[in-house]
């Protein structure tokens, strides 16, 4: 396991975050079908998506420019996302963000990904 080190700084620490938690997303059995068979992502385009969206969040970058909700919308109609779904995103997310950092962004990138996920559960349980 990597020392905890430093907090988020770069896209390149952003990159670390997001490929460590897609891993254990991928292998996880509750929500890794969500993203390797439902919404049959492609990997090699969505990660840099990932980047871009949370460099934006995170460090003020102006990169992401996407409809983060009606991709969420979307997935939901394809197989519904449900709490246990969503409190297993950030308990993975939350995971990584403090094996590999520590600082006062890599704890906003925690409270920020509990809005995020609060956000998109009532916004795709509102399209139902």
């Amino acid at each position: 396991m990597t020392p905890i080190v430093k907090d988020i700084q770069s896209r390149e620490d952003i990159a670390l975050l997001i490929n460590t938690f897609y891993e254990k997303v991928r292998k996880d059995e509750l929500i890794g079908p969500f993203f390797t068979q439902i919404a049959e992502l492609d990997w090699d385009a969505h990660l840099p998506i990932m980047y871009d969206f949370w460099e934006s969040v995170l460090l003020g970058k102006s990169l992401y420019r996407r409809n983060t909700m009606q991709a969420h919308i979307e997935l939901n109609r394809k197989k519904q996302l449900e709490k246990p779904h969503f409190d297993r995103w950030l308990a993975l997310f939350h995971a990584t963000c403090d094996e590999l950092f520590s600082g006062p962004v890599a704890e906003n990138a925690k409270t920020r990904s509990l809005s995020i996920a609060t956000m998109i559960q009532v916004k795709v349980t509102y399209h139902l």
